[in-house]
């Protein structure tokens, strides 16, 4: 029977970036809700607090800045950034014991630390946009999970990443949610059957 997402030797490594409020999460979540097992996210850590509904250990391995720091002297982390103040990272350990028994990684992270991580590894680095900058604002407003001056700043900070989108392999707009999800599964479905990639 002919695998729509193929399992290889070796999982590969999906890179996904997007502005705050642009659907990045849910896509991913339905990505690995089909084909769970074959694909599953990268939990990364923060120094950040937990958002209503976060669990420590599920959503993110939340830390304190001493014990980020720390494992950013051991050179634990892949890649780590610094977004509106709070740390984030993604452990080498994580990535590469999922891979090894070769599901397919999905990180989830912001454009500096993708930048930063396709000078060292090979991935498939996928950007999410928002059909436009008064859509994105209108969906921040409607999460009511921050404050106005921080609506703000991501829609600021959000400008910024939408000029990064030359260094991404693919861009997909979310203007429509299935639409959209239709479009990232079939990146990944066609990634998985590349004919260099059998022997990854």
């Amino acid at each position: 029977m002919t695998e729509l997402v193929k399992r290889l030797r070796k999982g590969l490594l999906f890179v996904v970036s997007a502005p705050a409020g642009t659907g990045k999460t849910t896509l991913v979540h339905k990505l690995i809700q089909e084909f769970p097992d074959r694909i599953t996210q990268s939990m990364s850590c923060t120094t950040r607090a937990p958002r209503k509904g976060e669990i420590d250990g599920k959503d993110y391995l939340f830390l304190t800045k001493e014990a980020f720091d720390k494992r950013v002297q051991a050179e634990e982390f892949l890649e780590h950034a610094t977004v509106f103040e709070d740390h984030y990272g993604t452990l080498k350990s994580v990535v590469e014991s999922i891979r090894n028994v070769g599901k397919h990684v999905v990180l989830v992270i912001d454009t500096q630390g993708a930048r930063a991580l396709k000078e060292k590894v090979d991935g498939v680095f996928i950007f999410i946009a928002p059909p436009s900058m008064e859509v994105l604002k209108e969906r921040l407003e409607e999460r009511e999970t921050e404050t106005k001056r921080a609506q703000q700043t991501r829609l600021e900070w959000a400008q910024k990443e939408m000029e990064q989108v030359e260094h991404y392999h693919y861009s997909i707009v979310n203007d429509d949610l299935d639409m959209a999800y239709q479009t990232l599964k079939s990146i990944v479905v066609a990634e998985t059957h590349r004919t260099n990639n059998m022997t990854v």
